[in-house]
Formats: structure tokens, C-alpha cells, sequence
């Protein structure tokens, strides 16, 4: 019961990372609200995880959505302690210059664009509350980018220098923000960074992770629950890779 009286906000968890971190976090004793682009998907799996949690629908690159989000935690729970920006997109692998504009637009306005709306809305309760915790979804690509996925990659490297520039600048509110690095998963993202889904990618990129394996929802919500936990108290602009060892 890491977690017990605390409630967390977690973007994109209907699904994925996000829906492995709201099973885990309830599981841990927090109340989760799950925020969703799929409000139909967000509601089965809040339903699936009783009282403690609840669902909205949100598309994070828009403001009012976010500020909805956080006043159903208020509303709902009482508060809100922890910010779990998870929710993304990404482009197929592919050249970067065949990707359109409108998909990179829209991958700067979910994966960054969306952190901002989100501590915009969270910081007040936070204040308020003496204190919180936000934990930025980032990905090995922002780390040890790959070719075919620039845009995703640029995405992905602005949340990890976010996240160290947040930490700085939020101490002095008693809020921490840390982020965590995943290496590719089984999540619906997974086509699109192979560029297509078949053995032989899968293969391929397996042997590019010194533990052989992609990860999985459970390898990311172990790790986010320490690092939005008391444990974690004195660490912020903490940037955890969880990769089998792909970045080193």
C-alpha cells in the first residue's frame, strides 16, 4: 500500500503503460482517475477497478479537457497528488521526411504540448495541497534515438529536458517531477515504431535489448509506482531508463 491516500491523475490509461500503471497504483492503495482519449475503453477499465477509480474522456492536447480531468479528481477523490503524463502518440517508422505535417503537429501537441496543459492545471492543487509528484512518460528514443522515428524521437527528447527543467523550477513548491524512459512494449504503439508488426521486426529489435525482450505494462508501473512513492522523496529530474539495458 505504497500509494494509500494518495490520488493520482493518469493520462492514456485505457490502454498500455497507462492501464498497467492505473491497475498497479489501485492496487498500491491510490484512487486513479483514468483519462482517455477512448472515453468507452477508460470507462470498462475503471469499471474493472471499482470505486477507486473513475474515467474521463480527454484529449490531452486540449486545455479545458485537462482542467475537466483535474477537477474530477478533486471532485471525485478529494485531491490530487500525483500527475502521470503517459499519454502519446507517435508517426510509422519510416523517412522523415515523408511524415506530413499535420502528424507532427499532432505528436508535439499530445506528448509536449500535453505536459504543459497538465502541470497548468495540476500546479494550483498541488500549492494548495503543500506538495506533489509528476511523472512524465519519455522513451528510450529521446535518449538513444534510432532512424525512421525524428519527429517521435524530438518529442520525446523535449519531455526528458522538460521533465529536468520542471524538477528545477517546481522544488521550491515541494512538487517533484520525474520521468521514465521505456523501451518499446507491447502497447498499440508497437506497429508503428517496427513499421510494420511481423517476426522478423520483432526479432530484430529484440536483439537490440541485452535482456532479450520487449517490455511490458508491469516493467513500467514497478518502477512509476516507486518513483511517485514516499521511497522516492528525495529524488526529482530523475530520468529512469527501464530498457533491458537497450541505452547503454
Amino acid at each position: 500500500m505504497r500509494l494509500a491516500g494518495k490520488v493520482a491523475l493518469i493520462t492514456g490509461a485505457a490502454s498500455g503503460f497507462g492501464r498497467g500503471m492505473a491497475e498497479r497504483f489501485v492496487a498500491e492503495g491510490a484512487k486513479v482517475v483514468i483519462a482517455d482519449l477512448n472515453g468507452v475503453a477508460g470507462a470498462e477499465v475503471a469499471a474493472g477497478l471499482g470505486p477507486a477509480a473513475h474515467a474521463v474522456a480527454v484529449d490531452i492536447s486540449q486545455s479545458d479537457d485537462v482542467a475537466a480531468a483535474v477537477d474530477a479528481a478533486v471532485n471525485r477523490f478529494g485531491g490530487l497528488h500525483i500527475l502521470v503524463n503517459n499519454a502519446g502518440i507517435t508517426h510509422r517508422n519510416q523517412p522523415m521526411t515523408e511524415v506530413t505535417e499535420d502528424e507532427i503537429d499532432r505528436i508535439f501537441a499530445v506528448n509536449v504540448k500535453g505536459i504543459y496543459h497538465g502541470i497548468r492545471h495540476a500546479l494550483p492543487v498541488f500549492r494548495r495541497q503543500g506538495g506533489g509528484v509528476v511523472l512524465n512518460i519519455a522513451s528510450t528514443a529521446g535518449v538513444r534515438p534510432r532512424p525512421g522515428l525524428a519527429w517521435y524521437n524530438a518529442s520525446k527528447g523535449a519531455v526528458i529536458t522538460l521533465t529536468r527543467s520542471m524538477a528545477v523550477e517546481l522544488a521550491t513548491d515541494a512538487v517533484r517531477v520525474c520521468a521514465l524512459n521505456p523501451v518499446a512494449g507491447e502497447t498499440p504503439l508497437l506497429e508503428k515504431f517496427l513499421g510494420e508488426d511481423t517476426p522478423e521486426r520483432r526479432a530484430g529489435f529484440r536483439a537490440t535489448v541485452p535482456l532479450g525482450r520487449f517490455s511490458t505494462p508491469a516493467d513500467i508501473a514497478n518502477a512509476a509506482v516507486f518513483l511517485c512513492s514516499d521511497e522516492a522523496a528525495f529524488l526529482t529530474g530523475v530520468c529512469l531508463e527501464v530498457d533491458g539495458g537497450r541505452c547503454i
